[in-house]
């Protein structure tokens, strides 16, 4: 259906910053959950069947037979197995390379029972890739079908294809519920009482129960509105998940009645055992009395009913209205004009004005928002294109939870912005800055929303997705800057894009201020470094390292305290796609990477930032590392597992089958630690210390080859102890979902996070991603399955722990205009961070930490604002290409020495704590980890 947009006049608060108002209406259309449809075809291919259509994949299509030719007309119904307000259909064509089989001349019907059909809609649509929307003048119906009468190249083929179709309706406002009265034919008692009214108490939390003894099949749920109004759906909100699923209603039955003694039936149908909210919609009818009728629990568990919210929909001829306000807008270039479909107009703050520029949509319902898709103005000109900016979500337009901050990149291309599911009728969008700071006013061609009809929040214990940074390049390359705790990002010599092993002596980075929430960028030049695919490291002082990539002999340091760059000495091997570390002596250490420079021969070399030289190791040979990829050495000696250890030796772990110690002492050497178990090369896995005092390592997933392989959900725990001894390795659990180019992160409870991937390799693609994290717990060895994020995140992608104990998640792609480039990072909430009701957890506080800086073997005092269990320190990290060297946990137990004072030690092994900046998390009795302080632990 279509919703009327309504521009609206701004409250006196805002009239005095001279801005201008106006209001005019526009439409936008929302489609229909397709939950538990089913797809039929008069005609399909072998692998391209009629249910294809439904399964959410663009890359995927129906497709007639070819042979034997089956002739034109093809049909393709939808079942939707419940009664809809149908008001639209979209089509989307193929999107591979071929155009065979694109509707051209087509017929939209719909029916009640699947044999009688009424005609909604004929036209031609055009032979191109864009998706086609058709509307029509609304009709209840359960079935709708798609008749193609010819093939939009005119050809003459009889083929027809689709990728992907959607049904559209329209989401009446909810009727007001201010005069009911409710009534069931039976309720819960005891301790609470589980009565009627509290399905129309507007609260999710709490909800009717019929008795659980002795009652029966079918129950009644009655509404009395007070007097006739029209109605023309309604909805039906499931118990809690939480509480459990009794008493979903299965089959059901509406009727209403004028006097709520004689009833007549209005619709009926099957409603799917879930916690979704449910929607039936039917042609307006006007009575005072309406009631929903469960006729069988939906998973046949027992003779009971349920509701949470129940909610009638309005039917008069006045559908929801979407509301938009703005701070500020022309006569000629209105708010409306970013939201009416046509990339041709657009919205344009006064020149007068000044910023932040606001705009504020009021959907009139609450739905489940997810994104924001920002589109610039596309008449030639940049002005007013928005920079920084934040997105913000409310249920009643006064309090205001943010979503998304960030900056977008300034060009004239659209903007996606997914961010965790909120539950919202409000959405604004707030302009900061000028992306290009040429002028003080704001400007959007289009601006759209995706939500959904219904929503079900993952429960607490998945953890929770929030807020989402948008970056004006793709974060390929992440570290925590220990100084200041904000996240520097970069990515090559421009923001979607590389050279491909060619230096071109810049770098596009930014830098995430997580406290204020802001983020701003910078193009380095000085260094003459273009540090895409690199090594990367933090050292002793806490300043990023990095080595190579395309410019790969180059070397640069960030600088925390003026946050500029400096470029050290050469390496003596050019190299991309090495991995790097920091190594107990100070010294810093690189292998491999024939990415870039001439292939193979990658041996290790170390960095001495007393002299600013680099060494060769001609006895750190790479030739025992390099897994067996069918690229050869150029993809075989990328990404190695290191882990500095005691006395300046190197643990590598992987991504070869075969384990090996390095040591980089009188001109190096290499031995042999034993194998992965059976585990094959796992190229692009990761692995993870997460107890640093006995030498734990988990690894897991990666691939056989760098691309074009299926991945594996392998988990290894290797114990490693004095170097140069064999390793221990253990099979464990597998993951749930086997992936690559995932990344793992350690949290401050030793569990272990792992973030995105795919289950089948291949770089720059969003083909067969994994959206659901998991979490292994080192105590039971098993992993968990974690809520699922908005965006993919694969090959480039990066992950960090935060000092907040959540983990930033982003990045993946930067392949030009490819259309997996994700310019943005999202926050993640462990399960820690909660209670089992899904509020936050109380966190234990670090009040005071003595000394701020303390050396190997030395004691840390730490005052807390009660009772802990534990501490940890967790290194900070960097990350790219999978790897992060630096991430390492080492648990401490706290003496107590007064009240909530503690005693901690140090390690005294350099090979364990490594020296530089760490975050130091105190633990409660029930997991729940602190904010940290940061501690800088110096050599001896």
């Amino acid at each position: 259906m279509l919703f009327a947009v309504t521009s609206t006049v701004l409250s006196a608060l805002f009239l005095a910053t001279n801005h201008v108002h106006a209001q005019s209406t526009v439409t936008v259309p929302v489609t229909i959950d397709r939950t538990g449809w089913s797809a039929s075809a008069d005609s399909q291919q072998t692998g391209s069947e009629a249910s294809k259509i439904l399964d959410g994949s663009t890359s995927s299509i129906w497709q007639t037979q070819s042979s034997p030719l089956s002739p034109l007309p093809h049909n393709l119904t939808l079942d939707m197995k419940n009664t809809f307000f149908v008001t639209g259909l979209t089509y989307l064509p193929r999107q591979d390379a071929s155009n065979d089989g694109n509707i051209g001349q087509h017929t939209i019907l719909v029916s009640d029972n699947g044999i009688s059909w009424t005609t909604l809609s004929t036209g031609t649509w055009s032979n191109d890739k864009q998706k086609k929307t058709s509307f029509f003048t609304g009709v209840s119906g359960r079935y709708v079908r798609l008749m193609a009468q010819s093939e939009a190249s005119a050809t003459g083929k009889q083929l027809t294809t689709a990728a992907e179709i959607n049904v559209l309706t329209a989401p009446r406002a909810r009727l007001s519920r201010e005069n009911w009265v409710v009534k069931a034919d039976s309720s819960e008692g005891g301790a609470h009482s589980y009565l009627a009214q509290e399905a129309v108490d507007g609260a999710v939390t709490s909800y009717w129960q019929s008795q659980l003894s002795g009652g029966t099949l079918p129950h009644y749920f009655t509404i009395d509105q007070g007097a006739a109004k029209a109605v023309a759906g309604l909805t039906y909100l499931p118990r809690p998940a939480s509480t459990g699923s009794n008493g979903n209603i299965g089959n059901y039955s509406i009727e209403r009645s004028t006097d709520g003694i004689t009833w007549t039936n209005v619709v009926s149908g099957t409603w799917p055992d879930n916690a979704k909210v449910k929607t039936a919609g039917f042609a307006a009818v006007s009575s005072r009395y309406f009631r929903l009728v469960a006729l069988t629990e939906a998973g046949n568990r027992g003779p009971w009913t349920s509701a949470s919210e129940i909610n009638l929909l309005d039917g008069s001829n006045q559908l929801a209205n979407f509301k938009v306000t703005v701070d500020s807008q022309e006569t000629n270039n209105a708010a409306d004009q970013a939201l009416d479909d046509n990339t041709g107009t657009f919205w344009i703050t006064q020149a007068a004005a000044t910023y932040p520029h606001y705009i504020t949509i009021d959907m009139q319902l609450s739905f489940s928002v997810f994104s924001l898709t920002y589109v610039p103005r596309q008449d030639g000109s940049p002005n007013g294109r928005i920079g920084d900016h934040k997105i913000e979500t409310s249920t009643d337009g006064k309090v205001w939870s943010q979503v998304a901050s960030g900056e977008f990149r300034d060009w004239d291309k659209p903007s996606l912005v997914n961010f965790e599911e909120k539950i919202a009728r409000f959405v604004r969008l707030t302009a900061l800055s000028e992306a290009g700071g040429r002028v003080n006013w704001a400007s959007a061609a289009e601006i759209t929303l995706g939500y959904d009809t219904s929503y079900v929040p993952p429960p607490a214990s998945q953890g929770r997705w929030g807020q989402v940074i948008d970056f004006p390049t793709v974060p390929v390359a992440a570290a925590i800057v220990p100084q200041t705790g904000k996240v520097l990002v970069w990515s090559s010599y421009k923001a979607d894009q590389f050279t491909g092993g060619s230096g071109s002596g810049k770098t596009v980075t930014a830098t995430y201020d997580y406290v204020k929430g802001t983020v701003s960028q910078a193009l380095i030049t000085n260094t003459l470094h273009d540090m895409f695919c690199p090594g990367i490291s933090i050292d002793f002082q806490g300043r990023p390292v990095v080595t190579g990539g395309n410019d790969a002999a180059r070397t640069s340091r960030y600088e925390a305290d003026t946050a500029n760059w400096t470029a050290l000495a050469l390496m003596n091997i050019p190299r991309g796609y090495q991995s790097q570390a920091t190594l107990s002596d100070g010294r810093i250490f690189v292998i491999g990477g024939s990415w870039s420079g001439a292939r193979g021969g990658k041996d290790g070399e170390v960095y001495s930032s007393t002299t600013n030289t680099w060494t060769r190791l001609p006895g750190a040979a790479v030739t025992p590392l390099l897994t067996k990829d069918p690229a050869g050495v150029y993809k075989a000696d990328n990404h190695p597992w290191l882990f500095p250890w005691s006395n300046g030796t190197i643990f590598q772990a992987g991504p070869s089958s075969a384990m090996n110690w390095y040591t980089t002492t009188n001109g190096g050497g290499v031995k042999a630690a034993g194998l992965r178990a059976a585990d094959p090369d796992s190229m692009c896995g990761t692995v993870s210390m997460y107890d640093a005092v006995t030498g734990k390592i988990m690894s897991a997933g990666g691939s056989p080859a760098y691309s074009g392989t299926a991945t594996t959900a392998n988990t290894h725990l290797i114990s490693i102890g004095a170097p140069n001894t064999t390793a221990t390795v253990t099979k464990l659990t597998s993951m749930s979902y086997p992936r690559a180019y995932h990344n793992g992160i350690v949290l401050p409870n030793g569990q272990v996070l792992v973030v995105g991937g795919q289950t089948f390799s291949s770089s720059f693609t969003d083909d067969e991603s994994v959206l659901h994290p998991e979490l292994w717990d080192p105590m039971t060895q098993k992993w968990t399955v974690m809520a699922a994020m908005a965006n993919p995140r694969n090959y480039h992608s990066t992950a960090l722990l935060m000092p907040d104990a959540t983990v930033i998640s982003g990045g993946g792609g930067l392949c030009a205009g490819c259309s997996v480039n994700h310019y943005d990072m999202q926050v993640f909430s462990p399960p820690y961070l909660f209670n089992t009701d899904g509020s936050a957890a109380t966190r234990p506080v670090i009040s005071a930490v003595s000394p701020a800086s303390v050396v190997l073997g030395g004691s840390l005092t730490v005052t807390t604002g009660g009772a802990v269990s534990g501490f940890s320190l967790v290194r900070m990290g960097s990350a790219t290409h999978t790897v992060n060297t630096d991430q390492r946990r080492v648990p401490l137990a706290g003496t107590l020495v007064g009240t909530n004072i503690y005693k901690i030690t140090v390690p005294t092994d350099p090979g364990v704590a490594l020296p530089g900046y760490w975050m130091l998390f105190a633990t409660s009795e029930s997991g729940v980890p602190s904010l940290a302080k940061t501690v800088l632990v110096k050599p001896s």
